[in-house]
């Protein structure tokens, strides 16, 4: 960091220089916000991307600087004449902490059924260090409107750069994504884009962000990178395959009594990898260490999957772990070694802002009224589906064809839900 009167510069590879004032840098300095060194940004991406061991902590500043950024812009243009300075503080500080409760390992504990990162947000401004820093503020219950503001609840006119469909969190994880992992496909029209940001209302009481006509291909552009990463990177087969591994070994060991999720909450990457190598029952954490990844019996893309099935693998991670074992043990494998995968981000693509005409006119943009404006949005639904695939994971090569492994699944999941609706143990139903 390079000292500048009251505030601190910080030399970052993707947006150069961003400046930190004074109130800020105690919140920076605090032991919650200095977690995040040590929490990657894409969990077990580097094992694909060895790039990809950016952290949580440069992301949160490269949020922090974007929304000084915009909200600069905003004021030169005279367009937060009537918002008041608290609430500009305010979105700046909710950009830097909004990834304050995130888990380690980016978003697999809570596909493993943890609580949300957003949710767990609130629990880290009552420590001692972060409270002291944020009481410099002198805003009164600033703690719970920076959580109201992180979950995308709050009130304030300018909340839709912090959670929305233009956030700045997305132009930031983006674009460093992109660039850590050294792939094209992130790529953002980001100067057009930020610049294409207006806020819309006709008072101060109902002031939202919104975008101009003049940005919709820029906002595009944002979308797309959005498909392109989430089909090339996070759902890579071989880094859900380490994330499935990953998801069974902590769920596992806190089903043991082994892991307390409140301490998981609170730790970094390295601390939770140390813990789990403490388990004796299972290979899982070697096998992570030395990229041993399970291998794919099965990789079918969402349009092959028939009647659309396999929701409940990423919507009930209790019964997507019960059929694994059930599924393991008609294959003749041991428990554990059976592992389904079948993300899902049915919002990927969701657009819900004002749109800024140039005749200055307003219309909005949602998954009905964009069909006129915003060309992605009218095929969200097939990116999605092309996107997503319904793996099979196995510890060991299973000679099993593809179908016969889709159906005993299917069949399986519907037994279970039958046998559990029944009171029976999966042993009883044997």
């Amino acid at each position: 960091m390079a000292l500048a009167g009251d505030f601190e510069v910080i030399r970052d590879p993707l947006w150069n220089n961003i400046q930190i004032d004074s109130r800020a840098l105690g919140v920076i300095d605090s032991a919650p916000f200095q977690r995040l060194r040590y929490v990657r940004q894409l969990g077990h991406a580097f094992l694909v991307y060895p790039g990809a061991t950016h952290t949580r902590f440069e992301h949160a500043l490269g949020a922090y600087h974007l929304a000084g950024r915009t909200i600069s812009m905003l004021q030169e243009r005279r367009e937060l004449d009537g918002v008041a300075p608290e609430h500009l503080a305010i979105v700046r500080l909710a950009a830097l902490l909004h990834d304050i409760g995130h888990y380690p390992f980016s978003h697999a504990l809570e596909e493993a059924g943890l609580p949300s990162h957003e949710g767990l947000a609130a629990q880290r401004f009552q420590h001692p260090e972060l409270r002291r820093a944020l009481e410099a503020y002198a805003m009164p219950s600033l703690e719970r409107t920076l959580a109201d503001l992180i979950a995308g609840t709050s009130d304030n006119p300018l909340r839709g750069l912090v959670a929305g469909s233009l956030d700045l969190d997305k132009i930031d994880y983006l674009t460093r994504d992109a660039r850590m992992c050294g792939v094209p496909y992130g790529t953002v029209d980001v100067d057009r884009l930020i610049h294409s940001i207006t806020v819309v209302g006709s008072s101060t009481n109902d002031l939202r962000v919104g975008i101009h006509e003049k940005g919709l291909s820029a906002l595009e552009s944002l979308l797309f990178a959005k498909y392109q990463m989430y089909r090339n990177v996070y759902w890579h087969h071989a880094i859900r395959s380490a994330t499935a591994m990953f998801k069974r070994l902590v769920r596992s060991a806190i089903a043991g009594g082994h892991l307390d999720p409140n301490w998981i909450a609170g730790s970094t990457d390295e601390s939770l990898m140390e813990a789990v190598r403490e388990l004796r029952d299972t290979d899982l954490p070697r096998r992570l260490r030395r990229r041993q990844l399970f291998k794919r019996a099965l990789d079918l893309p969402a349009a092959d999957v028939p009647g659309g099935g396999g929701s409940w693998i990423a919507d009930d991670p209790d019964l997507a772990e019960r059929i694994e074992d059930r599924l393991a043990l008609e294959l003749r494998q041991p428990p554990g070694s059976v592992l389904l995968d079948y993300p899902a981000k049915p919002a990927m693509l969701a657009v819900d802002l004002p749109l800024r005409m140039r005749d200055g006119g307003v219309v909005h943009l949602d998954a009905k009224t964009t069909s006129g404006f915003l060309g992605i949005q009218r095929i969200a639904d097939e990116l999605h589906t092309s996107a997503r695939r319904l793996r099979v994971f196995v510890a060991d090569s299973v000679q099993v064809p593809a179908t016969s492994i889709l159906a005993l699944a299917e069949r399986t999941a519907e037994q279970l839900v039958t046998d559990l609706a029944d009171g029976r143990t999966l042993l009883e139903t044997r």
